[in-house]
This record gives C-alpha cells, structure tokens and sequence, in this order.
C-alpha cells in the first residue's frame, strides 16, 4: 500500500480503541494478583509507551493507506502481543536485576530509533522544496530502514523484561519478516519511485544494522 492515500480514520480509531482495549487487558492480567512489583510497573509502562506511539504514528506519521483490513491484522498482533508477554511475565517471579535494566534501555532506544527516524522524515517532508526527493538524512544515514530496526530492538528489550525466552520468538520473528519480507518490498518500491536517488543511497547505506548489514 506505500504510495496509496487514505481518505478516512475510521480504520485508525477502531485499531486505536481496540490496541487500548489490549493493553488495558494486559494491565490487568499483571495485577489480577493484587500485587504490583516492579517488573509489573515496567511492562505496563512499556505497553502504555507502545501505544502511545502507535496512535502518534497512526495519525500524524503514517500517510499512506490504512486499509480495514490492515487495522484488523494489526490490532490481532497488537493483542496478541501486549497479552502474551505479561501472561510469560506472570509466570516469573525474580526480582529485577542488571539483565532488566538492561532491557528498558534496549525498549526506550529501540522506540527513539523507531518514532524518531520517523518523525525526522516527517519533518523533512513537509517541506515543499523536498517533494519528490528521497529522505536519506538523520537517523536514516545511518541504516536505510532504522525504523525496523528500532521495532527488533525495543522488542527485544521488551521480551527481555518479562523474564521468559519464549518472549523472545516475537522479535525473532519480526525481525526475520523485516529482512526477508518487508525489506525488499519496500526497497522494490523505493527504486521504482526514485530511481538513481535510491540507488546512489542503497549503494552507501547498509540495509538494516547500522554499519554492519
């Protein structure tokens, strides 16, 4: 759908209202208990983070088409995750420790690499004098899709905080996805629109790890 544009929200407010109504239900599978620790707080707030990026992205980042039947894949992940990372995290009792810490601050990098390249190129877009030009400044110098891999990163942090390896089959899986799915879609529609612009940029631009791939 890149290049397609959306005439209404209603796709974005259902997959908002419903990507809420998840992440209330993860809440509440962490305190079901009547307790509340502190990997508990944790994961609620990484929840709460991801959906307020979410919607920001929704309404003000993401221009192209967002069709029903995106919004509806899309809440089904959206829950599917939120509910199945606090139920792994029911199932582990330890405190928090240096390996936690660790994940918030591979959640919270992940997240800035994500919305920040994103609203880098949205800042950048809106410029009239940049129309038609391919964006290849900011994050995005430094990997020609930052913002996925942002999403393997806070992901990982994410999985991490819940204490259970399981977890970690969600980024394992997106992040396959981005390299052998997303990826390539994406750069085949990038070379048609741009042309030489893309070429020159993918020529001395890794793909996904920053200076490494």
């Amino acid at each position: 759908m890149h290049g397609q544009q959306e005439t209404t929200r209603f796709p974005r407010i259902l997959t908002t209202l419903l990507h809420s109504a998840a992440v209330a239900l993860a809440a509440w599978l962490l305190l079901r208990d009547g307790s509340l620790n502190t990997r508990d707080i944790l994961l609620i707030g990484c929840s709460l983070i991801y959906l307020g990026r979410t919607v920001f992205g929704m309404f003000v980042l993401l221009k192209r088409k967002f069709a029903w039947s995106e919004a509806f894949i899309v809440t089904g992940l959206f829950s599917g995750l939120h509910l199945g990372f606090a139920y792994l995290a029911t199932q582990h009792t330890g405190p928090i420790g240096t390996v936690d810490i660790i994940a918030v601050l591979l959640y919270l990098w992940g997240s800035y690499l994500n919305t920040g390249s994103e609203y880098q190129r949205h800042i950048w877009k809106k410029d009239q004098a940049h129309k038609g030009k391919l964006y290849s400044e900011g994050l995005f110098k430094h990997s020609m899709h930052i913002n996925y891999f942002g999403d393997s990163v806070l992901f990982s942090g994410f999985a991490m905080l819940t204490g259970s390896h399981w977890a970690f089959v969600v980024p394992g899986v997106m992040t396959v996805g981005f390299i052998f799915q997303h990826i390539p879609a994406l750069d085949t529609y990038l070379a048609k629109r741009y042309g030489k612009q893309f070429e020159l940029y993918a020529s001395k631009t890794k793909k996904f790890i920053p200076y490494i791939y």
